[in-house]
């Protein structure tokens, strides 16, 4: 049977899980790892670091072997979150759409109805525009399919407004300081819904957009509770017909399930040449012109007359942002900065891959993990006079590779404290085994060309790495990139956008 999955479903979706990175019951962590190469030394991995893999979601990929190479993993706050919608600047000479709320039903002409671009769906549209000042505005009409060449500003108001290219605009909300930084990309900006809308979803405020003390939010707070369910602000002549009277304008009410709503119309020669709104009424979820009262106002006997009725949006223009504008995105920002967490992110290797892990555990239990940041490598002291393996080394137990030979690869050194951080890695029979206090360490750039660098400390094995369970929690987002070199006085700023 035909259905379809509708926007406001998708909009649930984002909201949700924007919301469970505030509860207790979720904690999540932006993950880091695969220091090698791509195709370096595992068959299943393709591609090359100047053309990544796109991660497959197999049990194996996303599971198991994500862990194989995990670096480190900073845990991300509702702070870390935000709803957005693509991004779309006000250029001059840009035809954007108006908001209707009938695109892609079918008109009395039998025809499909667009957007002026082309679109069959509300959201497809450039229905709104984000101008100079990180100000968001909502296209109610747009001159009858005329460029715009005046820019939306100020205004911030409850009211619709008029450009001087005859635009018609609706302001909606404005973007902070602070939540440019984090969360305004090339292709996406923040969206919030900050009243009542918000706490009936159960969400704080702001929807997913966390404020500070110092944002000034009063302005959309007051479009929010300034809207008006079932209002009409937008109205169209599509046909003028004829014999309506003598020149001039007249009152007209407009039919429908709701109150007090009217128009202007104007008369020319007996024809209608345009329409615009007297009162924008409310509790209107069907409108229209009913011929007889445009005769009763023109004191005439004109027919054919059609209007294009254009009806607000549940709970009126301006009412929630988030579902107006399409916010089924989430945008997830962390920033790694330096050798953060006691060095739980090493800033002497690099990393190609970045996950969003859902529920991980602490080593050794199903204890949640809460710490902010985590090491998700092993961990051994090398015992003094030993040479120190260097990073991306490959280290045995043993100088050739065999069944419960102990393997790893080196990711990062503290020569300082003689400390070797490292990922574990397979026997010669595909097996993990475990390196013990005492053992010489062979190293070297290659398994089969290990040579011996000296012991592990009599009491190097540090029980407490890795920090976080193998292969625990969800992997829920998975992305691989080209390498991303660390450095001891750089930071990482990673935003990563999920559409439900």
């Amino acid at each position: 049977m035909p259905a379809i999955v509708t926007k406001d479903f998708r909009v649930h979706n984002a909201r949700q899980f924007s919301e469970s990175f505030g509860e207790s019951a979720d904690t999540y962590y932006l993950g880091i790892g695969r220091p090698q190469a791509f195709a370096n030394d595992q068959a299943f991995n393709d591609g090359t670091d100047t053309s990544p893999p796109t991660p497959v979601d197999s049990v194996g990929s996303v599971e198991y072997y994500v862990y194989d190479d995990i670096l480190s993993a900073k845990k991300v706050t509702s702070s870390d979150v935000s709803l957005v919608i693509p991004r779309r600047n006000w250029t001059t000479g840009t035809v954007y759409d108006y908001y209707r709320h009938d695109y892609g039903e079918i008109n009395s002409a039998g025809n499909t109805i667009t957007t002026d671009s082309g679109a069959s769906n509300l959201l497809d549209g450039l229905i709104y525009v984000m101008n100079s000042s990180f100000d968001v505005y909502k296209v109610i009409d747009n001159n009858g399919g005329a460029a715009s060449t005046t820019e939306p500003t100020g205004n911030k108001t409850t009211s619709v407004f008029s450009t001087a290219d005859s635009y018609k605009w609706k302001y909606m909300y404005s973007i902070s300081a602070s939540d440019v930084i984090k969360f305004v990309t090339s292709d996406f900006i923040p969206v919030k819904t900050i009243g009542a809308k918000a706490a009936v979803d159960g969400e704080a405020s702001g929807g997913g957009l966390n404020q500070t003390a110092s944002d000034d939010l009063s302005t959309q707070w007051d479009v929010e509770n300034a809207a008006v369910d079932g209002s009409i602000e937008h109205a169209r002549v599509t046909t003028g017909g004829s014999n309506y009277g003598a020149n001039g304008t007249s009152n007209v009410a407009i039919s429908g399930d709701g109150q007090n709503g009217s128009l202007t119309v104007t008369v020319a020669s007996g024809v209608i040449t345009s329409v615009s709104i007297n009162n924008v009424g409310s509790g209107y979820s069907v409108a229209s012109i009913d011929n007889a009262l445009l005769r009763t106002a023109t004191s005439s006997s004109g027919t054919g007359a059609v209007f294009d009725i254009i009806i607000s949006p549940k709970n009126g223009h301006g009412s929630d942002a988030v579902e107006e504008l399409g916010g089924n995105y989430v945008i997830v920002n962390s920033r790694l900065e330096y050798a953060e967490g006691s060095g739980d992110f090493p800033t002497d290797n690099d990393f190609r891959q970045i996950g969003l892990i859902a529920k991980p555990t602490n080593k050794g239990g199903n204890v949640l993990s809460t710490a902010s940041t985590l090491s998700a490598l092993n961990k051994f002291t090398m015992s003094s006079g030993a040479t120190m393996p260097t990073v991306d080394d490959f280290i045995a137990n043993a100088g050739t590779v065999a069944s419960g030979t102990a393997v790893g690869r080196v990711v990062s050194v503290d020569a300082t404290n003689r400390h070797i951080f490292y990922l574990p890695a397979v026997d010669s029979v595909g097996n993990f085994n475990d390196f013990a206090n005492g053992n010489t360490i062979h190293a070297g750039s290659a398994l089969g060309s290990l040579a011996s660098k000296g012991t592990i400390a009599s009491s190097g094995i540090d029980a407490a790495y890795p920090e976080v369970q193998r292969n625990s929690g969800d992997i829920v987002y998975l992305e691989n990139r080209g390498a991303v070199a660390r450095a001891a006085d750089q930071i990482e700023d990673i935003k990563l956008i999920i559409e439900m």
